[in-house]
């Protein structure tokens, strides 16, 4: 029997250590979904070129167009930064006098509601990942002790100690195949979304100092 043989064996209900496969199984199919949602959710629709948008809200804050950068922010829809240029340009459109104080709160209170949905859920894939291993370790220890108990067995065959072997290493290989890409999601998606925050921070202030002219 090849190792996929094996591997997919494994899920059977009448082979020992099939509660472990299965648990990993489902922590796989959460991961996916988690990551999936939040790779959507965070490299398209938050994420967008912060250069090029702004220096066209630039462009337009220095011409005092204050209706075309609002325009121009909600046509991006639900993407982060753009959110948080239009609290501002909205608190500062119409006025002879920019509030720094007023500009600034516009801002804060609108990257206070978007940092969370960035982070939502991130979190469980680092979860996930430590959580699988442990389970696959979990597989790997009974694994053992079925090995162990065949070894000490009165007459116990081949077959037996063999078995629990293959469990523990099924279940520990299964372990690492679902933690390891959790990880690595966890780790890029968690990296674009701080990335898409201090893109926020950074333009957000060099935004309100160009609208009250260093004021």
């Amino acid at each position: 029997m090849s190792v996929f043989s094996k591997f997919f064996h494994a899920f059977n209900t009448a082979q020992p250590g099939w509660q472990f496969m299965w648990i990993i199984l489902i922590f796989g199919a959460v991961m996916l979904a988690i990551a999936l949602e939040r790779a959507i959710f965070i490299y398209v629709r938050s994420n967008v070129s912060a250069s090029r948008f702004m220096a066209k809200i630039r462009e337009l804050v220095l011409k005092d167009n204050y209706d075309k950068a609002i325009e121009l922010c909600r046509s991006a829809g639900q993407k982060a930064l753009p959110l948080v240029v239009l609290a501002a340009v909205k608190e500062a459109k119409g006025r002879d006098f920019i509030d720094f104080r007023a500009v600034q709160n516009a801002v804060d209170e609108a990257t206070l509601e978007i940092i969370p949905k960035l982070s939502k859920r991130t979190g469980y894939l680092a979860v996930i990942g430590n959580i699988a291993t442990l389970t696959g370790l979990l597989g790997t220890i009974f694994g053992l002790i079925v090995s162990f108990e065949a070894a000490g067995a009165a007459g116990a065959g081949q077959e037996a100690l063999t078995q629990g072997i293959a469990v523990a290493m099924l279940t520990t290989m299964w372990g690492l195949l679902v933690a390891i890409p959790s990880l690595i999601a966890y780790t890029v998606i968690n990296t674009k979304a701080n990335d898409i925050v201090d893109d926020i921070d950074e333009h957000s202030v060099k935004l309100i100092h160009l609208m009250t002219r260093g004021k």
